[in-house]
Order: C-alpha cells, then structure tokens, then sequence
C-alpha cells in the first residue's frame, strides 16, 4: 500500500483539524503537540498537519509517498538516483513520532518530496529507540536542494 503525503504547516491547529476532520469525515489518526495527521482511506492521503506560529497563512511544507517497507524505499532510491536526482536519504530517523527510513528529492520548484515508511510508532516503541526519542515533537522539513547529494545519512528531516 502507499499512499501519496501533502504536509501543512498551519496557524491554527485545532481550527485545521476540525476543518479537515469534516472535510475528510474522519478524525486524526495521531495527535501529539502541536502536531496531527490524518491517515485518509479514500482518496488514499495522509494529510499532516504542522503547527506554525501564529498569525502565518498555512503553507506547504513538503510532499510524500507513504510506503510500506524499507525495500520500496530503497528502491526508490535507487530509481531516483538513476534517473539523474540529487537525494538525501535518512535511515532509522525519528520523526513525527515514529521511527522512518527515507529519501528526498526536490522538485524544479525546490518543492520537497520524501519517499519514506513508517517503521514503528511512537507508541509501540517507546522512548528508548536507537535513533533517539521517537515521542519527541520534530521541527519537519526537508534538506535543502543544495544539500541533497547522493549520499547516505541517518540524521536531520521529518514526517
């Protein structure tokens, strides 16, 4: 299963997620501090929701395709280095409350995109994770495009 990821970072929070809770007619699939997101059956979405500071107007913050192992992420991989792609992959990375293996790419816009699954969550992994605190709230983001070279890494991103 995968599913395409829109990321948001928001001002209002709990307006965002009643907004969305009705637009999508489900409730969060996870909510933490400052942070929740919605794992939508039809259309296939997973919809993020970032909380920002006040007063800013929501902005995309980065896209992504859920997967739902480390080979199709590492195939991914591998299909976007071969087609010519700068990427930036992040393994065991804890982020948004669980742990994720990754990579990134950036559109002719520097729009972010990460191919990337869910490992464990935070929940099931508590705070001893060898990557860090997977229960610790994440500033999301993406490397810069300057910073996406062929390389592997394990450290920095998000959701």
């Amino acid at each position: 299963m995968s599913r395409v990821q829109l990321a948001l970072r928001v001002a209002d929070l709990e307006g965002s997620i009643a907004f969305y809770s009705k637009l999508f007619g489900t409730e969060p699939a996870k909510r933490r501090e400052g942070y929740a997101n919605f794992a939508i059956a039809e259309p296939p979405l997973k919809l993020v929701l970032i909380e920002g500071e006040a007063g800013q107007e929501t902005r995309l913050d980065h896209l992504g395709v859920e997967v739902s192992s480390t080979d199709e992420v590492t195939a991914a991989t591998d299909r976007l280095k071969e087609a010519g792609l700068a990427t930036f992959e992040e393994n065991d990375t804890s982020c948004c409350y669980a742990l994720q293996d990754k990579v990134w790419v950036h559109g002719p816009g520097r729009e972010p995109w990460e191919v990337y699954v869910v490992k464990a969550d935070a929940d099931t992994l508590g705070k001893s994770a060898a990557a860090g605190d997977p229960s610790a709230p994440c500033a999301c983001g993406s490397p810069d495009a300057e910073e996406a070279q062929p390389t592997t890494a394990t450290t920095g991103g998000c959701c």
